[in-house]
């Protein structure tokens, strides 16, 4: 098949009955737009030159195409005969883009399409089976319990999680908490008067996360309610105090009084 109207021939330039049968070509294009008006002017005709001799002689012709939204494309007409008889049949007509073809850009599965914050009220976002963020319960210590003899029979009768996150989904959690903005990097860390893993209203979270990550339990605090690093910090700090300052005088040179003087 042909991809574009280069190296074309037109009818009248050859007998051939292939090349020569343009109009029987136009009404198969015409068929397929479903309107004359959608097919423009004879582009030209080409052989195909990878048919085979077990093919027969395939000639394609060329029709400028007239479709909304199409610009740069063509309407593509395959003909074909066996060698020596006048019959010439239609093989395919399709609609192919040129070089200066408006092309949609490549299809990309919904699982690289899909960003946070993506999901809304009544969207199901489905697990696949090879999400490396999970891993099932038997196979990865379940932070959430703390008996693992236990979590296992209660997996065994149907009670317990099915999948945990693996230590690939856990590591790629903490990483993206870390750098976001309830992370030591943020502006409001920077000047917090400590880091939360001091701070009375941190509630560390339970397992292998406990020392790294934990949720916010001051309602004033911008992080209330968020997960946030144990070396994130805010001005909400249970520890934060406002010590009142008096002002000092700094003396850095020597003074001599010299409002009185001494009998000797």
């Amino acid at each position: 098949m042909s991809h574009a109207p280069a190296a074309v021939r037109p009818a009248s330039a050859t007998a051939d009955p292939l090349t020569a049968a343009v109009e029987q070509a136009r009404e198969a294009a015409v068929e397929s737009a479903g309107d004359a008006a959608l097919v423009g002017e004879h582009l030209g005709a080409a052989p195909e030159a990878d048919a085979g001799p077990e093919l027969g002689e395939v000639v394609t012709h060329t029709f400028a195409s007239r479709l909304p939204g199409y610009v740069g494309w063509h309407w593509a007409v395959t003909l074909a005969r066996v060698p020596g008889e006048d019959r010439v049949t239609v093989d395919e007509v399709v609609l192919l883009p040129g070089e200066q073809a408006l092309l949609a850009p490549a299809w990309v599965p919904w699982h690289e399409r899909l960003r946070p914050g993506d999901l809304s009220v009544g969207d199901v976002l489905p697990s696949t089976e090879d999400d490396t963020r999970l891993a099932p319960a038997y196979t990865v210590d379940d932070d959430s319990a703390e008996d693992p003899e236990g979590r296992v029979v209660a997996s065994e009768i149907g009670l317990g999680r099915e999948r945990v996150m693996s230590r690939e989904g856990r590591s790629e959690a903490v990483g993206r908490w870390t750098a976001g903005e309830f992370g030591p990097t943020a502006p409001m860390a920077r000047q917090a008067p400590g880091p939360c893993a001091t701070c009375g209203f941190y509630l560390p979270l339970a397992g292998s996360l406990r020392q790294m990550v934990g949720a916010c339990g001051n309602a004033y605090a911008p992080a209330d309610g968020r997960v946030v690093t144990a070396d994130y910090g805010c001005g909400a700090h249970s520890q934060a105090t406002l010590v009142v300052t008096q002002d000092t005088e700094v003396v850095t040179s020597a003074r001599y009084d010299t409002s009185d003087y001494d009998v000797l």
